[in-house]
């Protein structure tokens, strides 16, 4: 692979293309801050509420069973977020994929977080993890093709089924 290097457009970069990412989102038009004051958890399906973080399901998963780990604290920067948010969110991550593979037997996980909208986050105003069950064969022709994705699960029975094990976790916190 050659790499192609355009120093030229480094001020554009820095300084046009920055202001146009920029989004002016807080914790008061946040979809997730939002979510998390509605306080019904089974209609918005919180799975948990941690000490610095709290357990959602996606609402347009990529697969059946995906899941966020979201801060409490408002920010689209993981660096902003302190030792003690960033170490239990590792952790809830951690248990997440467990119960996932326990109930679902999916072949692999991915963890991850995409930080800022050219990093594929779909919402960048607030940080979250993302843990995604995957199995072999997963991904097809259906999204490139016909704009679809398929998940073949009943995500409110799945909210019910992680929810007992979730709520294990806050418990024993």
């Amino acid at each position: 692979m050659k790499t192609l290097y355009a120093p030229w457009r480094e001020p554009y970069v820095v300084d046009i293309a920055h202001d146009k990412r920029k989004e002016v989102v807080d914790e008061n038009n946040c979809l997730f801050c939002e979510t998390l004051k509605a306080d019904n958890d089974e209609e918005t399906q919180i799975l948990g509420r941690y000490a610095h973080n709290f357990i959602i399901m996606n609402k347009f998963p990529y697969n059946a069973g995906h899941i966020l780990v979201l801060p409490y604290k408002h920010t689209e920067l993981l660096h902003e977020l302190d030792y003690a948010t960033t170490t239990e969110m590792m952790e809830l991550a951690k248990q997440a994929s467990i119960i996932i593979q326990g109930e679902l037997k999916n072949e692999g996980t991915n963890i991850g977080i995409n930080i800022g909208r050219a990093a594929g986050a779909g919402i960048p105003a607030h940080v979250h993890l993302h843990v995604l069950p995957r199995w072999r064969g997963d991904t097809n022709f259906l999204p490139v093709l016909a704009d679809v994705k398929l998940v073949s699960a009943d995500m409110e029975r799945m909210y019910h089924t992680f929810l007992p094990y979730f709520k294990k976790l806050e418990a024993n916190q």
